[in-house]
């Protein structure tokens, strides 16, 4: 199967292509940069230095969120765009879960995260069973300290993965002590060819259903909703 993997979540723009199981493209940076300018020549330029062309792809894989409001759209509308245009089917992945997957070594749980700003984070919490990623608690936007209360009961050892990490890693070490672990400088940054690896195992979306999961709303639809009330 040949497959293209896309992830604008956040800072980082990642494309991935694969071809009979195999990653034979990658490409990432995490950049401060529009996505809505870089996305498309980065993937028409990535497919054709694989020699591969847009109507031979067959799946579509996007990391829908959270991250970005900005940057989800983008990449969920690329996505959907393309597998409408090219008739192929499309999934979609957490961008935590794709985070995450960067501690597959780790014997512990793995807490990836996003900030979400005011002392909030995007977060989840995940684990490696018989090699195979899985989610033990759901994303949710929540705030940090309220996070680490959780996380302490678990009474085992938990890596801490994220770009982000250093607006809240003091807390989390003041808090948690020994049981808290952070990843090294090449775990933080979401790989597009581990986005690649979960999408083929995620079951296909209708294109018409492939929505970015923003998990909050965006502040001005927030309020705007409050003053309707």
């Amino acid at each position: 199967m040949k497959a293209i993997a896309l992830d604008t979540s956040n800072y980082t723009l990642g494309i991935a292509v694969l071809n009979n199981g195999n990653v034979v493209g990658e490409m990432i940076t995490n950049l401060k940069k529009d996505h809505s300018v870089r996305a498309m020549p980065a993937i028409e330029g990535l497919l054709k230095e694989c020699g591969i062309t847009p109507s031979e792809l067959e799946k579509v894989i996007v990391a829908n969120g959270p991250g970005s409001y900005t940057g989800v759209r983008i990449g969920v509308t690329i996505a959907k765009t393309l597998a409408w245009s090219l008739n192929i089917p499309a999934a979609a992945v957490s961008s935590l879960e794709v985070l995450a997957a960067n501690g597959r070594f780790f014997n512990g749980f793995i807490c990836p995260l996003f900030d979400a700003r005011r002392g909030q984070v995007y977060t989840g919490l995940y684990r490696y069973q018989n090699r195979e990623i899985e989610c033990t608690s759901a994303d949710q936007n929540i705030l940090l300290i309220d996070w680490i209360k959780q996380l302490k009961k678990l009474e085992e050892p938990i890596l801490f993965l994220g770009s982000d990490l250093s607006i809240h890693q003091k807390m989390i070490e003041e808090e948690m002590g020994s049981q808290a672990f952070f990843g090294e400088m090449t775990q933080h940054n979401p790989r597009p060819s581990e986005l690649a690896l979960i999408g083929l195992k995620k079951e296909t979306v209708n294109v018409h259903a492939l929505v970015p999961n923003y998990i909050r709303l965006a502040e001005a639809e927030a309020k705007w909703l409050e003053e309707q009330k």
